[in-house]
This record gives structure tokens, C-alpha cells and sequence, in this order.
């Protein structure tokens, strides 16, 4: 059985750089929920700042879209949604500072880049595991959008997520591109 890398978040550049493609691991520290529309306000505010907001530089942002709370717990469910959506934001935001982004399913040739270019990593979370990802959920703290409802950007403290490395620094791919 592989060793489970066991990652603290924000994920620093030096240990991007130790994973390859495959490697399982958890992740322990903040993570940023943002999906669609929230990426749009979030390309918007980088075009007007000239710099990511909140303090985004160096975090990793999930792309996920969180059920209310439930059993007692932030969220009832927390599942990636599929990555390939953010695509048209994910280079432009590696490049402002994005370290990691987790998701589920293909990335472009273009995210692959910026995954080179820029020392990042896209995990991989396993889709259809949502009611069990939200029990490695300890907080969670709405940031901006919130008139966005589940595409709100989202501070959540997690602890031993479980993920896949999907592309690593190097641009090797798990899905084969």
C-alpha cells in the first residue's frame, strides 16, 4: 500500500515540489471554496486590485459548493465539484498566487501549464464522497459572495482531507494528458 503523504495547508512551494503525480494525501489547515460564478467575481476583483483579495496568495481553493450544516457539523455534504469548469480561471489565478486547487476530473493543456509555470498542484478529490469529506470539515467562515448562496467564497478548516496529486509541478497528469 502507498505511504499517505500527510500535507499542512498553506501549501508551501518547496513542498508542492516533493509530490509527484498519484501520490495519496491528506490535507490539515484552510481550504477556500469558490465554483463558477464566484470565480468570475474573483477574476474581476484580481483585473481591479491588480492582486488577489483575501488573502489568497499561497492558498489552495476548492472547488466545491457546500450543503447547509448538518449532524452537528459545518456542512451535511462537501464534495468537489468537476474541475474542468474553473478552467477558464485556474491559469490566470495560478499565476496571481493559487498554489493548489482541488477538484474532481480532467484539467486543459492550459491549467497543465500553469501547473508547470507557477510550481502548482491540482488535487484530485474522489466525487460522490461528499456526506464523508464533510466530516473531515472543523469550520467554516464565509469570506465574500455571499449572495452567491453555495458558490460563496468559503474559509473551511479541514483535517486529514483525503485527495489524489492529479498534476503535479512537473505537469505530469493522472489522467493520462
Amino acid at each position: 500500500m502507498p505511504e499517505i503523504r500527510h500535507l499542512e495547508l498553506p501549501l508551501a512551494r518547496e513542498v508542492a515540489r516533493t509530490l509527484h503525480v498519484g501520490d495519496a494525501c491528506t490535507l490539515t489547515g484552510p481550504l477556500f471554496t469558490l465554483r463558477d460564478a464566484g470565480h468570475v467575481r474573483l477574476l474581476e476583483e484580481l483585473h481591479e486590485r491588480g492582486s488577489l483579495p483575501y488573502g489568497l496568495a499561497g492558498q489552495t481553493i476548492f472547488y466545491a459548493g457546500p450543503t447547509p450544516p448538518a449532524a452537528g457539523r459545518p456542512f451535511g455534504a462537501v464534495g468537489p465539484t468537476t474541475a474542468s469548469r474553473m478552467d477558464f480561471a485556474a491559469p490566470e489565478l495560478h499565476r496571481a498566487g493559487i498554489v493548489a486547487t482541488v477538484g474532481k476530473g480532467r484539467r486543459s493543456e492550459a491549467v497543465r501549464q500553469a501547473c508547470i509555470d507557477t510550481e502548482s498542484v491540482y488535487f484530485a478529490a474522489v466525487g460522490g464522497a461528499a456526506a464523508f469529506l464533510a466530516k473531515c470539515v472543523e469550520s467554516s467562515h464565509t469570506i465574500s459572495y455571499d449572495d452567491l448562496g453555495t458558490e460563496a467564497l468559503r474559509r473551511i478548516d479541514v483535517v486529514q482531507f483525503p485527495v489524489f496529486v492529479g498534476i503535479d509541478v512537473r505537469g505530469r497528469d493522472v489522467y493520462g494528458a
